[in-house]
């Protein structure tokens, strides 16, 4: 079983900057990939960002430029530095873990102002 902890959070002007950590703990040996979805009011939940064990990346187009997706494999810990950060960032983000199957954190609410 595998748990993920989220932190990072918060409120931020249009422009500003926000850093989400997520730390897997329980049974992550040999874990594949891990990333962020975020879902916003109303929408569907979307992919942000994936990064794999060997480090290859992968974006959604509307992130690209602006947020780096990096991990840290001693501590399982995967990381989400959001840059310039628009009042459409807006959303519950929620890190995942893919070991044997999908495990997803609780979610932290980003929320940019104009």
């Amino acid at each position: 079983q595998v748990q993920l902890v989220e932190s990072g959070g918060g409120l931020v002007q249009a422009g500003g900057s926000l850093k989400l950590s997520c730390a897997a703990s329980g049974r992550v040996l040999n874990s594949n990939a891990m990333g962020w979805y975020r879902q916003a009011p109303g929408k569907q939940r979307e992919l942000v960002a994936a990064i794999d064990s060997v480090g290859s990346t992968n974006y959604a187009d509307s992130v690209k430029g602006r947020f780096t997706i990096s991990r840290d494999n001693a501590k399982n810990t995967v990381y989400l530095q959001m840059n310039s950060l628009k009042p459409e960032d807006t959303a519950v983000y929620y890190c995942y873990i893919l070991v044997t199957s999908v495990s997803w954190g609780q979610g932290t609410q980003v929320t940019v102002s104009s």
